[in-house]
């Protein structure tokens, strides 16, 4: 654990908030001296290793060294992240979500014996809408299968690592609504964009959600208004009102909210789509179970997670991916965010595991 404590300490020292090239230098460096793997580094700058027969199907296990902007608390006075150990955790921006899990994985890719072609890759991007990710899977990343090593602790209960099966994905939109501009005094002679903006409100209000299910999980999309922008001055009937909207998608389900475009003066624009996720092959998601549960006292299972991840690209791509990693509820962009350092112990086991038991398709 050791070895594993201290990988994570020093990855999660190097800053990659604003740029992600010497976080990657650093997997790079490490993966070149300590494994045996063909390393290379694309175009966007993620890291991809490849160890084990380049003509078997092939398991990737994935994550991400980008970084949400750090807390105040959580730099020095040099610019350096802080990181600090107590209790069994180790503290800093990235710890959880996801240097922590990186390490984990850089040393699976090491230690494992994978019975078919076992791929580590760390993309940079994925806090700003897996830019790292698409370029990859444009470039011809394609795995057979995926762990995304996102977090997936303490889901079906306490101290226990599961692994996620589907994903909700993030789309984000904007309704703008459009009127004429008068005085204040003559109200009649303008057209209202706020009273506009309010109708699409009442038509957000009103649509149904969209529902999945995937291995026997019920999922359900969500969709709210999050923002609005309208308006110049106290005496002026505004002509422009702006609505931000936060929609939660499912597998195969979006909200229809191209009817808020039906209204007189109202239109309506997608800004960002982070697609959902499932796993297509349920082998395979019980297969990364059946690793999952040697390497812990409690009973993992079959979870589905709130929040988007790379794993909606990959799927998107063909990839059958399941979450498996160390975050656990709360911990990621916080001030105080940390993870246990027996759980990134128990995840490089089950990382392991995995790749020794990769492919689940034998003849």
């Amino acid at each position: 654990m050791d070895e594993l404590a201290d990988l994570t300490r020093d990855l999660v020292s190097i800053p990659s908030h604003e740029d992600e090239t010497a976080a990657g230098d650093f997997i790079e460096d490490w993966l070149r001296e300590e494994t045996d793997a063909n390393v290379t580094r694309d175009g966007a700058g993620s890291v991809i290793a490849r160890r084990g027969d380049p003509d078997a199907e092939c398991l990737a296990l994935v994550g991400h060294h980008d970084v949400v902007p750090p807390d105040d608390s959580q730099v020095d006075a040099d610019g350096g992240y802080v990181v600090e150990e107590r209790d069994g955790r180790l503290y800093g921006r990235g710890a959880a979500d996801m240097k922590g899990a990186v390490a984990a994985a850089m040393l699976a890719l090491r230690d494992a014996e994978p019975a078919g072609e076992l791929v580590f890759a760390s993309f940079v991007g994925e806090e700003v809408g897996g830019t790292g990710a698409r370029f990859a899977i444009d470039d011809g990343f394609a795995p057979d299968a995926a762990i995304v090593a996102e977090g997936s602790t303490n889901y079906s209960g306490p101290d226990v690592t599961d692994v996620v099966v589907a994903h909700r994905g993030r789309r984000g939109s904007t309704i703008v609504a459009h009127g004429s501009a008068a005085h204040a005094s003559e109200p009649e002679a303008g057209e209202n964009a706020i009273y506009r903006a309010c109708d699409a409100v009442d038509v957000v209000r009103g649509l149904p959600f969209p529902t999945a299910e995937v291995f026997g999980h019920e999922m359900e999309g969500s969709v709210v208004v999050t923002q609005v922008d309208g308006g110049s001055a106290w005496n002026v009937v505004p002509e422009r009102c702006a609505l931000t909207v936060d929609e939660r998608t499912v597998p195969g389900g979006y909200t229809d909210l191209a009817r808020v475009g039906d209204l007189p003066g109202v239109e309506w624009r997608v800004e960002q789509d982070l697609p959902p996720m499932e796993c297509g092959d349920e082998a395979f998601a019980d297969a990364v179970l059946t690793a999952a549960t040697p390497a812990q006292d409690g009973d993992p299972a079959h979870v589905v997670k709130p929040h988007a991840t790379d794993a909606g690209w990959l799927a998107g791509a063909g990839t059958d991916c399941v979450i498996c990693g160390p975050s656990e509820p709360g911990e990621a962009h916080t001030a105080d965010e940390s993870v246990s350092l027996a759980v990134l112990d128990r995840c490089r086991e089950i990382y392991r595991r995995a790749a020794a038991a990769w492919p689940v398709h034998q003849d």
